[in-house]
This record gives C-alpha cells, structure tokens and sequence, in this order.
C-alpha cells in the first residue's frame, strides 16, 4: 500500500495527465458537486448511472440531533446531541456511554445491541438488513424495536432518539466461550 506522502508525490502528475487525458471534459462549475462532474463524464449518454448523487446542501458540522441512552444495569439516562451522520455505537463511544462493541462496527456480533423505545421512531429507521437480523438471533433480550447500535446512524428524523441498553450481552469472546476443534 502506498504511503499517503507517496500518494501527495502522485498527485500533481495525475492531475496534469486528467488535463490531456479522456478527464479533460470535467470542469467544476460552482453549482455542481465534484461527484455529479465525475459522474457526468464517466456514464455513457443515455444509460442509468449506478447511484444517483445527492444534490443537497453539505451538512454543517454544527447539525446535530439529541439522542438518549438509558442504562438497564445501573438506571442511569445520558442525553447527547450527536452529529449526523454517526452510528449511535460511535455516538456511545466518543461519549463514555457503555454500550459495547466486540466486532467494533463490522456487524459481526450483537454487543451492541438497543432497544428502540418508541415505535414511532423504530418504524422510522431504515428497515434491518438480513446480516443485522442475523446478528440481533443472537441478542440478549431481544423485543420488537430491537436494533444493533452499529446500524443506526444518525438522521434530522431521529431527533429526540431514546434507545435502552439492556442489563446483558452475549459476548462469546469474553462469557468463557471455546470454540471446539473441528
């Protein structure tokens, strides 16, 4: 793997060959995003580009949302207003909340494992994947609004957020768990 000094090196001679080479097209305007140029220049006239690019206004560092944490181990509630964008297992975490996380965001657990309180809020996150619903089989206390912290990320909708961690999780790594020789 290159080194990012190494890529900084690259950079003035792969720009220039952009200028002469079948890139020379892309000239940014200030209306349009860098991606949708990109995009233009790469899609053939007349097919379906593979992901649409948003044409929305950059979110501001300042957009945030309040999302409560209540502890069943010890009843204690922490609410903190959280940037857009993060999952709330990077939300607990850069905020001393304990919430853990074995597989640290790789959906290969169920440590981090909420419950959803409202189900007015839970019908509003995007619907689970087969992988989380996966995971989630293996959660401890499992309910109807339960999610994997690791997969619900931050929206303007889910302002006002409130998600229980439950008292327990099965952490096979750390509950005495050894895997048997095949």
């Amino acid at each position: 793997m290159a080194s990012l000094s190494a890529c900084r090196k690259l950079l003035p001679a792969l720009l220039a060959s952009c200028r002469t080479g079948p890139f020379a097209a892309i000239v940014l305007h200030s209306e349009r995003s860098c991606a949708d140029a990109v995009a233009s220049t790469l899609t053939p006239p007349g097919s379906l580009a593979l992901r649409p690019f948003s044409s929305s206004r950059p979110r501001c560092s300042d957009d945030k949302v309040s999302v409560t944490f209540a502890d069943e181990k010890d009843g204690s509630e922490v609410t903190i207003q959280a940037p857009l964008g993060k999952s709330l297992m990077e939300i607990a975490h850069d905020n001393d909340v304990d919430l853990e996380c074995a597989c640290e965001g790789s959906l290969a657990c169920s440590t981090c494992h909420v419950i959803v309180e409202s189900q007015e809020q839970f019908d509003s996150l995007p619907e689970a994947t087969d992988d989380e619903n996966d995971m989630l089989d293996l959660a401890f206390g499992l309910t109807e609004t339960s999610r994997l912290g690791c997969q619900i990320i931050t929206t303007p909708e889910l302002d006002g957020l409130r998600v229980r961690i439950p008292s327990s999780t099965r952490n096979f790594a750390v509950d005495g768990y050894v895997p048997k020789p095949h």
